[in-house]
């Protein structure tokens, strides 16, 4: 992906609290649990759900979230298109990340087997 300095930075500096009440509204909409968006939420980064707690009510960045995040070993085994991207094909690191986040949730919400999403 040729993305801009500028949309990497946007992504760096966007707030995962921001963007979490999105995640468990497409899940639960199309009859997911807010239990299984953490399961691949702690798959990807290693938090837990106190963890994850902590960390929407610090209200850091996704700069942060993914410093902080023990990506799974796994992780590079997610291929497919977000938001009109090859998540595999992304330069920039932090917004690769983002968008493998974004790529789970999407696979959850498609009604993929958590075996599948989670790549085992």
């Amino acid at each position: 992906m040729k993305s801009t300095s500028h949309h990497d930075a946007r992504i760096a500096n966007m707030s995962f609290a921001s963007v979490y009440p999105h995640y468990v509204t497409k899940v639960e909409k199309k009859g997911r649990t807010k239990e299984e968006l953490h399961e691949i939420i702690e798959w990807l980064t290693g938090f837990d759900e106190k963890q994850l707690q902590e960390l929407i009510e610090q209200k850091i960045n996704f700069e942060e979230f993914f410093r902080n995040a023990k990506l799974n070993p796994n992780a590079h085994l997610i291929k497919g298109v977000i938001c009109g991207y090859r998540v595999e094909e992304i330069e920039n690191e932090l917004t690769q990340k983002v968008r493998y986040l974004d790529k789970l949730v999407d696979e959850l919400a498609r009604g993929r087997k958590m075996d599948k999403i989670l790549r085992t």
